[in-house]
């Protein structure tokens, strides 16, 4: 009797260390940051979770909290919009790559018109974000909008209240097209919003709500929060002269000539490229991780997800017009950057 007591106590312990030593190898990677990848990251993780039993727990906190939470070490890997430069990388012991392309967009709501209707052009834009066009009917917007019944409708702007990668690469664009939002504003995660009348809201998700909300207002946020929304966006004239509407082959266009290497961290920005069919505002989202992690195994973990999304999330980027990186370049990503984190 003592016998079998002993060995159903042995049996029974063999059991959980063997549910737990499962547990432990099926633990979910952690990630946290940008909001603009947030949409596809969701559907790879859902994906990749029934293709291999292991979850990935992505936190869509703004690039800001993304490399906090990197640089404290309480993810596995953290998410930015905004490229960390190279001098702050090497002093973190961390690499740095695109995981995935898409564009920012101008997205309004004022009755009467349909999605992709109207026009504006990027000094326009940042006379708008200035506060400097304070009206729809202004003269500059009917300009580039003949025959259109602009309402006499005051214009809100809604901005990121959070520090924010598709901020930074929104400011990038206009300070590249505007010399006065340059010397006044500039380009960052976070700036202060000269317009008088604006709103703030928290992730794409939060200036996506604000502009459905309040009638007459403009905001800009990434375009899988457009088409999740069903949102009206305008037309953005391009460095060519070309006024084009945001898919995923206007974002690819605006990628075709980034040299990716030319940048420590590959930190290339993909603003105002040239080409008759670019989308003036595309940008890759980037990935941060320590070359010496505290736990390979989470680290080797979250390379294994991305290598996952590399070859098969190809589909589900479209779907949500995304632009998935070349082979040719996530070969060179594998070779030159993951090389660089210790296994």
């Amino acid at each position: 009797m003592i016998i079998k007591r002993t060995l159903l106590k042995t049996v029974a312990a063999t059991v959980f260390t063997c549910i737990a030593m499962g547990s432990a190898m099926a633990a979910d990677i952690t990630g946290a940051g940008a909001t603009f990848p947030f949409p596809i990251y969701s559907k790879w993780a859902e994906a990749y979770k029934a293709a291999t039993g292991t979850g990935m727990n992505y936190q869509s906190i703004g690039s800001s909290g993304g490399i906090k939470q990197i640089r404290a070490k309480t993810v596995t890997f953290g998410a930015t919009d905004a490229p960390v430069p190279g001098a702050e990388l090497d002093k973190d012991g961390m690499v740095q790559f695109p995981a995935i392309i898409g564009g920012t967009v101008p997205v309004l709501n004022l009755d009467g018109f349909k999605p992709g209707e109207l026009r504006i052009s990027g000094p326009v834009l940042a006379d708008v974000f200035m506060g400097n066009i304070s009206k729809w009917n202004d003269a500059k917007l009917a300009a580039l909008n003949p025959g259109k019944n602009l309402p006499d409708v005051a214009i809100t702007v809604v901005h990121r209240a959070d520090g924010s990668g598709t901020t930074f690469n929104f400011t990038d664009y206009l300070s590249a097209i505007s010399k006065e939002w340059a010397d006044k504003v500039g380009k960052n995660a976070a700036v202060k919003w000269p317009a008088a009348s604006s709103v703030g809201g928290k992730g794409n998700e939060g200036v996506a709500a604000n502009v459905t909300r309040i009638k007459g207002s403009i905001g800009y946020v990434e375009y899988a929060y457009v088409k999740k929304n069903n949102m009206n966006f305008m037309q953005l004239q391009n460095a060519d002269g070309k006024f084009v509407a945001p898919d995923d082959k206007t974002f690819a266009a605006a990628a075709a000539g980034a040299d990716w290497f030319s940048v420590p961290g590959m930190g290339v920005s993909m603003v105002n490229a040239k080409g008759a069919t670019s989308w003036p505002i595309s940008t890759a989202s980037f990935i941060l991780m320590y070359k010496q992690p505290a736990d390979k195994a989470a680290s080797a973990e979250a390379l294994k997800f991305f290598e996952w999304a590399f070859k098969n999330g190809g589909k589900m980027a479209d779907d949500l017009d995304y632009v998935a990186l070349p082979t040719s370049l996530t070969d060179q990503i594998r070779s030159k950057v993951w090389s660089q984190i210790q296994k």
